[in-house]
């Protein structure tokens, strides 16, 4: 079947989705969600669930999940536009947004989270799936990470923490704060009640929680890849703190499950979500079981008899009461809806006439904006890149381009984003031709190069681009001129993270010289060099 053909097929009767951990059989395999939603936390609130994660310098910011049954998951909306300081108009890899809680306390919906430059942050609503109100300050602070409020039955309000070394000189505590009981500021100075340097290094991401009267404390330890998930536990909100290992890989095949959120139901079941660190798809969502003994949580499944928790790979879905629809994060596009698909961030704040859904019908155009800073002719320092997160282990990316180049040094195409990053683009040459090239880049080490190319008289119009990406997140492009027979280049791509995201693909069009339209500029009339895209098809192999 024709590309096209497939294309007309989906239009009628829906796009395809990508990795479903609902098996209609009354169970659900981890992970539940096979994509970078890092950080993740989560309440229940009546008959829904709703889920928050990080963001770092990804724009719009704090990706907003909702849930009727804990196992099928859909994105419907962000809490922020744009991260409020100037410096996040280019890319800043690894700063941005971290860790965010969120909670429902007196008929709003709450978010808090840390930007480890800038300090502690919220924004609330009334209704989670609409605007957000502006952030306010808690605490302009640096190297303060992970914050998470907390409500006391008396009424008084705390805020619990951690700390990032990088930028505060120390790390592995956590310290609880006195807040206001509106949850808008900080009223004394913290007090640590865990210092893990000694039984728990990188102790980080805590969750604050009050069952049968005891103070719980929820946090990962031992490192993002490797680490546990430990509890705390305590009759007073400042301890002193008991401690347990309650959930680590143990013989499973499940590194680091840890940093997450427990929920629990009307029926009186507890589960715990948590994320997994796998290299380049980021840092994907599990959920397990909890049992509680004594007070204390096991999470997942004792195994091996330790009296610890490990990862479950398949479990009965949790018992809401009904049952409920498939749903997964979207991924395909046909950019036909008049809004950007919530799939889509870019790697800055937005600038605008950085693309329109109007100039042509039913397809996004991308509009050659210069890379700013002394590293202009690096894919790594462009803002303005459309990326959504790795949905699979193994799927296929393809989309239909039409290139109008202007000036020399523009190019448009399809690229695998991180550290370590590929694209497959038509590029605009000096001596007024096209050339479509397949490049490799490395952000870190500031390189790029064409690996494999061919130069091209005329502008093809359209260009099919398509990246296959297999277990191991290794990466095979290749490009079609009629929709039928699709030409691989010969290099094989292996994706790597970003600065703590996953690696991401998605379109783009941008100018390595000077005379494009400056990317701060408001205008798009001066502005000719573009490519439009009818749209982006995602699927699992």
């Amino acid at each position: 079947m024709s590309i096209e053909n497939k294309i007309a097929m989906y239009r009628k009767q829906g796009f395809p989705k990508i990795w479903v951990a609902d098996q209609k059989d009354g169970t659900y395999i981890n992970p539940l969600i096979h994509a970078d939603y890092s950080d993740p936390d989560v309440i229940k609130v009546n008959d829904d669930f709703f889920m928050v994660a990080s963001s770092f310098n990804c724009i719009p910011g704090l990706p907003l999940l909702h849930s009727k049954d804990l196992v099928n998951w859909k994105l419907v909306n962000y809490i922020i536009d744009s991260i409020p300081f100037d410096d996040y108009s280019i890319p800043q890899h690894g700063r941005g947004v971290w860790a965010p809680s969120i909670r429902y306390h007196d008929g709003y919906f709450m978010v808090y989270f840390a930007m480890p430059d800038e300090g502690i942050f919220m924004s609330k609503a009334k209704d989670p799936f609409g605007k957000w109100e502006p952030l306010v300050c808690v605490k302009k602070v640096r190297g303060w990470i992970d914050p998470c409020p907390f409500w006391d039955d008396d009424g008084n309000a705390y805020l619990v923490n951690a700390f990032a070394k990088s930028r505060i000189g120390f790390k592995s505590v956590l310290a609880i704060n006195k807040m206001k009981p509106d949850g808008t500021e900080l009223l004394d100075e913290f007090r640590i009640v865990i210092d893990g340097n000694v039984n728990h290094p990188t102790i980080e991401g805590p969750k604050m929680y009050k069952r049968n009267g005891y103070y719980y404390i929820s946090a990962p330890a031992g490192g993002v890849a490797t680490g546990y998930q430990v509890i705390l536990r305590s009759r007073h909100v400042y301890g002193p703190y008991e401690e347990k290992i309650v959930l680590h890989q143990g013989d499973s095949d499940i590194n680091g499950p840890h940093q997450g959120a427990w929920v629990e139901l009307d029926n009186g079941e507890t589960w715990f979500i948590h994320f997994q660190d796998v290299g380049a798809y980021g840092r994907i969502i599990h959920m397990q079981p909890v049992k509680w003994v004594d007070d204390w949580p096991l999470m997942g499944v004792d195994t091996n008899g330790d009296g610890i928790g490990e990862p479950v790979k398949r479990y009965k879905k949790p018992n809401v009461g009904k049952q409920h629809p498939i749903e997964v994060p979207v991924t395909s596009d046909d950019f036909d809806k008049g809004t950007l698909g919530l799939q889509w961030q870019w790697h800055a704040n937005q600038a605008p006439g950085w693309y329109s859904l109007n100039a042509r019908e039913n397809h996004i155009r991308l509009y050659a904006y210069n890379i700013p800073g002394n590293n202009s002719k690096l894919m790594w320092n462009a803002p303005n890149l459309l990326l959504q997160k790795l949905p699979a282990p193994s799927f296929e990316a393809t989309t239909r381009m039409e290139f109008n180049p202007c000036s020399s040094g523009e190019r448009a195409g399809l690229a695998v984003t991180g550290t370590d990053y590929a694209y497959i683009a038509l590029n605009k040459t000096e001596n007024k031709g096209v050339r479509l090239s397949l490049t490799f880049g490395n952000g870190d080490k500031g390189y790029e190069y064409e690996v494999e190319g061919r130069d091209i008289d005329d502008v093809p119009k359209p260009i099919y681009l398509k990246v296959h990406v297999d277990k191991g997140a290794k990466c095979t492009f290749s490009y079609s001129l009629d929709g039928e027979e699709f030409v691989p280049f010969k290099q094989e791509f292996i994706a790597r993270e970003g600065k703590w995201i996953g690696a991401k693909v998605g379109i783009f069009c941008v100018s390595y010289e000077n005379n494009a339209l400056n990317q701060s500029s408001a205008s798009i009339d001066t502005c000719k060099g573009f490519a439009d895209f009818d749209w982006f098809l995602v699927e699992e192999v």
